[in-house]
């Protein structure tokens, strides 16, 4: 059976940045407290006219150029978003468009936060299944354009950004398992009411910040325990946490449970703040770029979002 590999990361970040110090400016909060309850510092704002196709462009191109190869030879092209440029065509087909690559299929997957890893496991098994050999997976967000800037219990939180991966088929073991998981019995705790059938309710973020928190911690918990129970590996088998970056707390948390010192746990949430779908990808550039993630090393990926959806995946880079 062919096994699916990734050979090339990328991503792209706006060049406007908002630091905590602009945001103490204009609603009742600080520095100190932002950074307490979440670690964040900072985080990138889209421009006006800019979208997430124009992230997810800069993004794959780096991940394409990573990769060495043509964009003619992507077969398939899956991106994770909650912020589509529009309500259709998909936003994967505007990329498509603007790479120039002629007709592979093109979709978007929408599982908010976990998106990037539902993504990851949708192009997985395309490739397993022998229907693609080459795939783009793309996580892009522009959750500015949806963050009410007036709540200051969560507008802190939000980010814009993009990462993208090429995926190919492969006689070496790339990624060893994913895991998916969903629960809509919690969709109001976390959520964007307003959409396109249903026009009533806020078109912004509202969410139950410490029923998510608590949540996150023990699905997360719970899945790690899967994860490796499925692989027949230990705790002290991964070398990388390359986690879904929403709050510094979650992260030290899962790291605790792993038994895994912060230094092995790639970080971002201080610079980039949560960007959802892009968040892992995102990560995983950065720290691929930066000498740190080398091949064969075993990383361990894992996100939490609205839905409520979770999942993992494991993989020898």
């Amino acid at each position: 059976m062919k096994h699916s590999r990734i050979v090339g990361t990328g991503s792209y970040l706006p060049e406007r940045i908002l630091t905590n110090a602009e945001l103490e400016r204009t609603i009742d909060t600080t520095d100190e407290w932002i950074f307490t309850r979440t670690g964040i510092r900072e985080r990138h704002i889209v421009a006006d006219g800019q979208f997430t196709s124009d992230m997810a462009l800069e993004a794959s191109k780096k991940a394409i150029e990573a990769a060495n190869i043509e964009a003619q030879s992507i077969d398939l092209i899956v991106l994770a978003t909650t912020t589509p440029d529009r309500t259709f065509p998909s936003t994967a087909c505007l990329l498509q468009q603007k790479l120039g690559i002629i007709n592979c299929p093109a979709f978007d997957l929408q599982a908010v936060c976990s998106g990037f890893v539902y993504a990851l496991a949708t192009a997985d098994n395309f490739i397993k299944a022998g229907a693609a050999k080459c795939v783009l997976v793309v996580g892009a967000d522009a959750m500015s354009r949806i963050t009410d800037w007036t709540d200051r219990s969560n507008c802190i939180l939000w980010g814009d950004g993009a990462g993208a991966v090429i995926l190919k088929a492969s006689d070496d073991h790339g990624i060893l398992s994913t895991h998916l998981h969903a629960n809509g019995n919690y969709a109001d705790m976390l959520t964007v009411p307003q959409g396109v059938s249903n026009q009533e309710g806020s078109k912004t973020i509202l969410m139950e910040g410490n029923a998510v928190f608590k949540m996150a911690v023990n699905t997360l918990d719970a899945i790690v325990d899967d994860t490796l129970a499925a692989n027949g590996l230990e705790k002290s088998d991964v070398d990388w946490l390359v986690p879904h970056q929403a709050n510094i707390r979650i992260l030290q948390s899962t790291a605790k449970k792993l038994g895994m010192s912060m230094d092995r746990v790639v970080t971002t949430v201080d610079k980039h703040g949560n960007t959802s779908a892009a968040s892992i990808p995102l990560a995983l550039d950065v720290a691929v770029r930066d000498g740190r993630i080398k091949r064969g090393e075993i990383i361990l990926m894992e996100a939490f979002g609205g839905g409520f959806t979770w999942g993992s995946v494991l993989m020898k880079y």
